[in-house]
């Protein structure tokens, strides 16, 4: 069964909450192959991903793993899994991949993260890609998440974003080598152009370059 079909057998059988619920009645209604967000006391539900976004998203998933496994930096994780914001944004969000660091670990709950991650990736879709530059941007900046990855597949278009002293996000580009080198997980780099290669690189030659295998 698709994505997709799998998705609407879910609602079908597990109808969307009438109103607005608290955060608490959302994690209720929800169980782990539930796609959707918790916003302002409403559900929204999200649309399953296209073949390119997963193909980037597990590329990444899996070489931002291992790195992270290798050197006992924390832990990373995938969607469908909830990152609850501070209570004045009311927002909880299910990027696609999280890293939380050693130190933010005691945050880590049963089935969602009680405030912010070190580092957040979003994978855009054109459904997505308004929210994920606006809305998405705004809050995780308020947030206070240290770095937010976003990767446009359609665009061959990466943006990496660091919080600033001030608590603002800069705009960090990848060197003239075209590699982006993380702040909040120490000695890892990205050479940007890997995302965009048809098929994509082998994660194990990935990870002989960064030097881990």
């Amino acid at each position: 069964m698709s994505r997709l079909k799998e998705t609407a057998a879910v609602y079908e059988t597990r109808p969307l909450p009438e109103g607005k619920i608290t955060f608490e009645e959302f994690l209720a209604w929800c169980d782990e192959d539930t796609w959707a967000e918790w916003v302002d006391g409403e559900v929204v539900v999200l649309t399953p991903a296209a073949r390119k976004h997963q193909r980037i998203y597990k590329f990444l998933l899996f070489l931002l793993e291992a790195y992270v496994s290798k050197h006992s930096l924390g832990e990373v994780l995938s969607a469908p899994f909830l990152v609850r914001l501070p209570e004045m944004l009311r927002r909880g969000r299910e990027p696609d991949i999280l890293y939380v660091s050693n130190e933010k670990l005691p945050f880590l709950k049963e089935t969602y993260m009680d405030g912010p991650p070190d580092l957040i990736v979003e994978i855009t879709s054109p459904e997505s890609l308004a929210r994920d530059r606006g809305e998405k941007y705004v809050e995780y900046e308020a947030a206070g998440v240290k770095e937010y990855w976003l990767i446009d597949p359609d665009r061959r278009q990466a943006e990496f974003y660091r919080l600033a002293e001030e608590g603002h996000y800069r705009t960090i580009h990848p060197n003239e080598e075209g590699i982006y080198r993380s702040e909040v997980i120490p000695g890892f780099w990205l050479q940007v152009n890997w995302l965009w290669q048809d098929p994509l690189p082998s994660v194990i030659d990935c990870l002989k370059e960064l030097g881990l295998i």
